[in-house]
């Protein structure tokens, strides 16, 4: 048997990359990647795909995603490996090799995003492809981070839910927006925001989460606040488009306005306006296990559960 050679492809070796010749679960997230469409979009380059190789054969294979006009990738979402009784070590020898070619400017190697069937812990053949894909981004010094529900939903399929007439929605700028944040921060049971602010504090995490938000192409014009009739700030709403489809970027309920049910009114303006600004398309969103009101909204609002989004992250 020859040496094991990993390495990253070269431009114009898509062939390669599609040559992996190993049976493949039509239910796992790779199976429906179109990697010639997302190199030729820049989601995924060359030099951020790579490939491990015996004997002529590709036996391992790992893509990390990159934002459009983004320089460094940002997440690992695509890693599979020969299936039996190497596939872990494959995967983790891959990742090893390629993450010293990635880390940012602190050292940090970019965070793994496995996305799988709902409830595939229950059915054996996912859950062995599953536990591989998470022991060989662990073996590789990522840590499991959080479990995320994602959701799909159009107006077509699902329906509309009832939409509220007991708040008035406003453009927001910037200094609105930052504050607004400010008081929506406070109390989070988002796993992300929780990091930021205790790593940061309510200021800084707010800015950061500003920043995230501005990430997305979609316009500026589609953020909104929330108020009562009386002018009180009950919360955010950003609906929004990635570089894939329609989504619903962000929500959040200030403190003093909570168990109101109005993430139930928030969600449904979203899904409305997006409805309009995106007519036909599916709408995507996500969020925590443990973020249990949010999870109830979207089952209410007729979301469906899609994937299983296991987020892991470099803590070292």
């Amino acid at each position: 048997m020859t040496e094991l050679v990993i390495r990253p492809l070269r431009p114009g070796e898509t062939e390669l990359f599609l040559s992996y010749p190993f049976p493949r679960q039509r239910e796992l997230w790779e199976t429906g990647r179109d990697h010639a469409a997302l190199l030729a979009s820049g989601e995924y380059r060359p030099e951020h795909t790579w490939v491990a190789i015996r004997d002529g054969i590709v036996v391992a294979r790992a893509c990390w995603w990159t934002g459009q006009g983004d320089e460094r990738p940002a997440s690992l979402d695509w890693i599979e490996a020969e299936p039996g009784p190497q596939q872990v070590e494959l995967a983790t020898r891959l990742l090893l090799a390629a993450h010293e070619t990635m880390r940012n400017d602190e050292g940090k190697r970019p965070d793994c995003h496995l996305f799988l069937p709902p409830g595939w812990r229950d059915n054996e053949a996912l859950r062995v492809a599953g536990e591989a894909r998470l022991q060989a981004a662990q073996n590789a010094g990522l840590t499991l981070f959080v479990e995320r529900f994602s959701y799909r939903w159009s107006a077509e399929r699902d329906g509309l839910p009832a939409r509220s007439d007991r708040l008035e929605f406003r453009p927001a700028e910037d200094s609105q927006m930052l504050a607004a944040l400010r008081q929506v921060l406070i109390g989070t049971l988002d796993a992300h925001d929780r990091r930021n602010v205790a790593a940061h504090g309510i200021d800084r995490a707010a800015e950061l989460q500003l920043q995230g938000l501005n990430w997305f192409p979609s316009p500026r014009d589609w953020w909104q606040l929330a108020y009562t009739g009386s002018g009180e700030l009950v919360g955010v709403i950003v609906p929004a488009r990635n570089y894939t489809m329609p989504t619903i970027g962000y929500l959040g309920v200030v403190p003093r306005e909570r168990g109101r049910g109005y993430v139930n009114d928030l969600l449904a303006e979203m899904a409305w306006r997006l409805s309009e600004l995106a007519p036909g398309e599916e709408v995507g969103a996500d969020t925590d296990f443990d973020n249990v009101p949010m999870a109830r909204a979207f089952t209410r609002a007729g979301f469906r559960t899609t994937e299983e989004h296991l987020v892991l992250t470099d803590t070292q």
